[in-house]
């Protein structure tokens, strides 16, 4: 199956878009700033006093001056450790708000997302950057962030210690700093592209689990458990062998760190007892440089081996920040029009159309030059062959797909630049794929509106004819969708529509709603869209043409342009392409 991943940020837009998002809280980022930096500092005076200790014992001074410097180097302990612990607390739950916000972009970003983008992309692109990507970056911010910043802190506080007692000390910490620089730059080099690398083969896992799952029943019925099973093992392998790639280049990155952390100290301590020798520095003070060197280990370590999880999260940054900026994207720019001339619609409940083209990529336009005007109130309904161009334009009419030329007004807004929300205020759309969502009936009919009453919801169910409804155990309250009672198609169907009666937008398209419905059951869902639609303007495209009989325009297209339009005893008369189709409507009726 070809894909094209959704867009995925660039390290630099991904570094200053997480600053943007941290700026938001500046006064807590201050706060815990200055919580981190008092931690270090009181871990810094444990070196210090210890030296002194070293001192007073090296020279035979009095016990109860070493008695008052352990108590001070317990309470610096003890305050550093409620400091630390505070400052990374601080700032986890400051990230994880973040992330939070973030989570909730990426969801609204995918969404507002043209349809075919998302379906070229795959549902495993989408999960994937709202689950293991989130997961990814909510290890980081929750163990790794605050850690990694503590020991930053630690860092720098401990090598400001080392170059009060002696700035030569400092210098000798230093020694180790190329190998380790070398030895991170060699890391980041080559496991950034991997760490990339993964969270798209974890997507493209997800995307064939799912699938075998959603075909679950298709790959039961034809044997193909094995040949799917496969899918998704081979899928697994390719996500293991790069992540343990990534492991082979850490398990190397550690060895060099080591290395580095021996050097640093065998310079340390050649220039303690160098210094010493000559008298520049006392035995305390050189024992204190040599444990601030030695308390650098953990901080050292932690902060370059957690460049690790850190280039993990930046990935899984990465992938959902570019989702959030391309959403935030400007419209692409269109040729507009003025509605065709010498007409005056109704344009804040009507629709029109003006030279609208459309084309998938690589293919044959979907819409070439439609143009069409639907009146406020008016019921249109959009027949043709399989491949004419009839879902592609209700999907341009709702604004998931944008015109590549023209104009698409519905309700008086553009449908190609207006705010998702702002359109689907004016429009709602019941498609032929219809949804149950897991949760009591109440709780699904609500979805179209919240404060509903119940009252509200028995009246839309039973204009649509959902009696079965009052049969169920549990009336309203009886639990839907997966993992609850079972609705068939058609009652599934019937729960669509009575949403759409409870949203009760000024304008509705039918998207074939009701061609998946048997013989007996076609005559009560056309009854049921009836009075879904009664009193709206309305796009009915319609697969079986009794629902086009009753509209009071039927356009007809072929290869993505209007051929025919007109009330339907007209179109019959004419004896046209409409004329054809109905005829060989009948003739199947017949035969069946």
């Amino acid at each position: 199956m070809s894909t094209e991943i959704l867009p995925i940020a660039s390290p630099r837009e991904t570094r200053k878009a997480m600053w943007r998002l941290l700026a938001h809280r500046p006064g807590r980022l201050t706060l815990t700033i200055v919580v981190l930096l008092a931690a270090s500092c009181c871990g810094l005076a444990a070196p210090a006093i210890l030296g002194m200790m070293v001192n007073i014992a090296a020279t035979g001074g009095d016990v109860l001056p070493l008695l008052w410097l352990a108590v001070a180097l317990l309470a610096a302990g003890g305050l550093g450790a409620l400091l630390g612990i505070l400052g990374q607390n601080l700032l986890a739950r400051i990230c994880e708000e973040a992330l939070a916000g973030l989570r909730e972009d990426v969801f609204a970003a995918a969404v507002r997302k043209p349809l075919a983008q998302l379906e070229k992309a795959g549902i495993g692109d989408v999960v994937a950057r709202v689950s293991g990507d989130v997961e990814a970056v909510s290890e980081a911010i929750s163990r790794v962030l605050p850690a990694f910043t503590s020991a930053a802190f630690t860092i720098a506080v401990t090598l400001l210690g080392l170059g009060v007692i002696d700035w030569r000390f400092a210098v000798a910490v230093l020694v180790a700093a190329p190998l380790q620089v070398i030895t991170l730059r060699w890391f980041l080099k080559r496991t950034a592209p991997i760490y990339r690398t993964v969270r798209i083969t974890e997507a493209s896992r997800t995307e064939q689990i799912i699938e075998t799952v959603q075909g679950s029943s298709s790959v039961v019925a034809l044997g193909l458990g094995e040949r799917h099973a496969d899918l998704v093992a081979a899928a697994s392998r390719e996500n293991i062998g790069h992540s343990l790639r990534g492991v082979g280049y850490l398990t190397r990155f550690y060895n060099r760190l080591n290395l580095a952390e021996l050097i640093g100290l065998s310079a340390v301590l050649l220039v303690g007892f160098w210094l010493h020798a000559e008298g520049a520095v006392t035995i305390g003070a050189a024992t204190a440089a040599a444990l601030y060197f030695y308390r650098l280990f953990d901080p050292i370590g932690l902060v370059l081996g957690q460049f690790d999880e850190l280039q993990k999260a930046a990935a899984g940054l990465g992938r959902m920040f570019g989702l959030t900026q391309s959403a935030g994207a400007a419209a692409p720019r269109i040729r507009t029009s003025q509605a065709p001339s010498g007409t005056t619609p109704e344009t804040d409940t009507g629709i029109v159309l003006d030279d609208v083209f459309f084309a998938y990529p690589g293919q044959r336009p979907a819409l070439d030059g439609v143009s069409l005007m639907i009146k406020a109130g008016e019921r249109v309904a959009i027949v043709g062959t399989s491949g004419a161009g009839k879902t592609t334009l209700a999907k341009v009419i709702m604004g998931l797909e944008r015109p590549q030329g023209g104009t698409a007004l519905v309700g008086g807004l553009n449908a190609a630049s207006a705010h998702p929300a702002e359109l689907h205020q004016h429009i709602a759309m019941v498609s032929q794929e219809v949804h149950v969502f897991s949760g009591t009936l109440a709780e699904d009919l609500r979805l179209a509106k919240p404060d509903a009453s119940t009252q509200e919801l028995r009246q839309v169910l039973h204009a649509v004819g959902a009696t079965w409804s009052e049969t169920l155990d549990d009336g309203l309250e009886t639990p839907v969708g997966a993992g609850g009672h079972q609705l068939t198609p058609e009652q599934a169907q019937q729960v669509a529509l009575a949403r759409l009666l409870l949203k009760d937008p000024p304008i509705a398209v039918l998207d074939e709603a009701t061609a998946e419905a048997g013989t007996g059951s076609a005559a009560m869902l056309d009854q049921a869209a009836e009075a879904a639609l009664a009193g709206r303007t309305s796009v009915v495209i319609a697969h079986r043409l009794s629902q086009a009989a009753s509209a009071d325009t039927v356009v007809v297209m072929e290869h993505g342009r209007l051929v025919e339009s007109g009330p339907h005893q007209e179109l019959l008369a004419n004896g046209g392409r409409y004329a054809t189709l109905w005829e060989a409507w009948n003739s199947s009726l017949s035969r069946g």
